[in-house]
């Protein structure tokens, strides 16, 4: 006897991203389940995405860059913005999906921001509505109340821009590969047929950072995804390669504002 398909849990939402675009709604929120190593390939919305998973870790990226995401984090799209997704360990994901007039509210390049415990639990509860929920009940409250909370969200400093021309994308590829590298900027020249003086003015044309910025910021995105996944601070700091966890922990102070153990406390919160 053919086997029945299986039906979704509850007929009133979606796996399929498509199906949150176009309904007469400002806000809509997908909920789905990925595992480990799974990715989306490149693509992109008519609506602006809030990339947010409540559990695991993404590494987004765009043409212009990428960015790690543990559940405190979460990445604003804006509509239109070609990006793929790649799953670190099995991800929880609830996005959301906002139309074109009241993204341009919000912000017009991807940003990183912070999720507050109460936004955290507004895009759950518009999650567990139905896709067109009623305008003037529950769903609509949500949303106006998930708007003010979106805007108000503190933005976190924190991308590995990309380059364009061959000869840095060789380099930052390798240092994407091995964070830990300790090669100077001068090392790098005989290797991909650029003076180190050419490679200095490069990184700071192209990517607004000078080199020694862009590995750290390639070392802090490494970091994170390696402390979501519950690698102890000492372990993370001797594969990045910092002389100690002190010193580790300093970079990680500068560029967040509190060492990893205040991090770790605040995710497990």
């Amino acid at each position: 006897m053919p086997r029945r398909p299986t039906l979704p849990a509850d007929p009133t939402r979606s796996r399929v991203a498509d199906d949150y675009q176009h309904v007469p709604r400002l806000v809509t929120a997908m909920a789905k389940d990925f595992v480990p190593s799974d990715t989306t390939g490149p693509h992109s919305h008519p609506r602006g995405q809030l990339v947010y998973a409540i559990a695991g870790v993404m590494r987004v990226s765009t043409p212009d860059g990428f960015w790690t995401l543990p559940p405190l984090r979460a990445l604003w799209v804006p509509p239109g913005t070609i990006h793929g997704i790649q799953m670190v360990g099995k991800v929880l994901m609830r996005t959301l999906y906002v139309h074109p007039n009241a993204a341009g509210a919000l912000w017009d390049r991807c940003q990183v921001v912070e999720v507050s415990g109460l936004l955290r639990e507004l895009i759950l509860a518009l999650a567990a509505e139905p896709i067109e929920y009623p305008l003037e009940g529950r769903g609509g409250q949500i949303v106006a109340l998930l708007l003010t909370e979106l805007q108000a969200a503190p933005v976190i400093p924190i991308q590995i821009p990309w380059p364009h021309d061959r000869r840095l994308q060789t380099v930052c590829r390798a240092i994407l590969a091995q964070p830990s590298l300790t090669r100077t900027v001068h090392d790098w020249g005989d290797e991909v047929g650029a003076s180190g003086r050419t490679l200095i003015r490069l990184f700071q044309a192209e990517l607004g950072l000078n080199y020694r910025q862009w590995v750290q910021q390639v070392r802090l995105d490494d970091a994170l995804r390696r402390l979501a996944l519950g690698q102890p601070v000492a372990r993370v700091a001797a594969e990045l390669g910092y002389r100690s966890p002190s010193a580790f922990s300093a970079m990680f102070r500068r560029a967040l504002g509190m060492p990893p153990q205040a991090y770790l406390r605040l995710r497990q919160t």
